[in-house]
């Protein structure tokens, strides 16, 4: 593990903040978090991306030098090398590195005996700061578990990469699910720590139970910052314009037009083997992180985004149902493209009937403004960082 994450940092780019400082996750404030946990049963949840970029070591590995008794690793979809397909069932095992014991929130039930196991819960995942990627289930779901059983729950924060933007309609929680999970729009533009906070605030826990939060903050990260991230998140977010479009392709999952899943550069681009006039094409292959993508070896006609627009462009936009819009014109398949995913994504149901009904991307985004609007308002009193 330790090698794995010595090679990412070499990769970390520098990302300024405020005053031309370099953003630092919560991780790195070693002299916070570290007293809490001294005398403890430590777990921690996390992944690849639970780094210090100022060093390149795993949070794992930081508490270990300072021994802190680490009794529980837990892992997230993914797995906790992140390398697992999208909603793959991980086994528990044993980390190579430190012998310490996986258990997997992907695979094996969380007994008893294993909440029971520890004091406290470490909570060290990079969001993408979109309401159905699944972290922040996973951060509510655990909250849920430390409030219940009397556990301390520490999140060391991390910058959301979409932070700079709230868009999409507030989850209609009818359409509760592993991929919206909390009643926020598609992107809160909040970090995991300021969710974790508003989930205690509303009372969002089962019977308003409240969770023994501590966040530790991010440095030199507001709300206007462009963080980059330094490790991929997830198998098929590899690069910065991959996550900015993924509030927009993502919508594909719902459907049967492939969004690159078995190529190198997934939710950058979608198609389909009957979708016509287009000169662009990719075939979706079997590959580590996507081993049965949808259209698996079928040649997919449709639109490259890997290039126009420009990522600016696409951060302007915000949600763009267009390109959804474009496919489900084009395939002409009326209620055979949707597939009940697609609430469970968008998580409401106007507008399925809307794109049905000819509307434009545009006139959709007007019916969630007030969505916007209010959840501004309500999330002010949980930030963390200047807007």
């Amino acid at each position: 593990m330790k090698k794995i994450l010595l090679l990412a940092s070499l990769v970390l780019a520098a990302v300024t903040g405020f005053a031309g400082e370099r953003i630092m996750p919560g991780a790195e404030s070693v002299d916070q978090y570290i007293p809490l946990l001294q005398g403890k049963r430590v777990c921690i949840l996390s992944n690849q991306t639970g780094i210090l970029p100022s060093s390149g070591k795993h949070v794992l590995d930081v508490c270990l030098e300072k021994g802190v008794n680490v009794v529980f690793i837990m892992s997230p979809e993914h797995g906790f090398r992140g390398t697992a397909d999208a909603g793959e069932t991980v086994k528990s095992s044993i980390d190579e590195q430190t012998g310490i014991p996986i258990k997997s929130l992907y695979g094996d039930s969380l007994n008893q005996e294993t909440i029971d196991g520890f004091d406290v819960l470490v909570f060290d995942l990079q969001d993408v700061g979109c309401r159905f990627y699944t972290y922040n289930a996973t951060m509510k779901r655990m909250m849920a578990v430390c409030a219940e059983n009397g556990k301390k729950m520490i999140v060391l924060d991390r910058p959301n990469p979409i932070g700079f933007y709230v868009d999409g309609p507030i989850l209609d929680m009818k359409y509760k699910s592993g991929v919206g999970a909390i009643p926020v729009p598609v992107c809160h533009g909040m970090t995991l720590g300021e969710l974790a906070q508003m989930i205690n605030g509303e009372k969002w826990l089962p019977d308003g139970e409240q969770c023994d939060l501590t966040v530790i903050k991010c440095r030199n990260y507001t709300h206007r910052s462009k963080y980059v991230l330094p490790v991929k998140p997830s198998p098929n977010l590899p690069d910065m314009r991959s996550i900015y479009l993924y509030p927009s392709t993502c919508y594909f999952e719902a459907t049967p037009v492939s969004l690159g899943r078995g190529t190198s550069q997934a939710f950058q681009m979608y198609g389909h083997p009957n979708m016509k006039g287009y000169s662009f094409s990719f075939t979706p292959r079997s590959i580590q992180g996507a081993k049965f993508p949808p259209q698996l070896d079928k040649e997919c006609y449709g639109v490259d985004l890997r290039s126009v627009p420009s990522t600016d462009e696409v951060n302007a936009k915000g949600i763009n149902l267009e390109y959804v819009i474009d496919a489900y014109n084009n395939l002409n398949l009326d209620d055979h493209f949707f597939r009940p995913f697609f609430e469970l994504l968008i998580g409401r149901d106007y507008v399925r009937k809307m794109i049905k009904q000819g509307c434009s991307a545009d006139e959709i985004k007007a019916m969630w403004a007030d969505d916007v609007k209010n959840f501004k308002v309500q999330r002010k009193p949980y930030l963390l960082y200047e807007e």
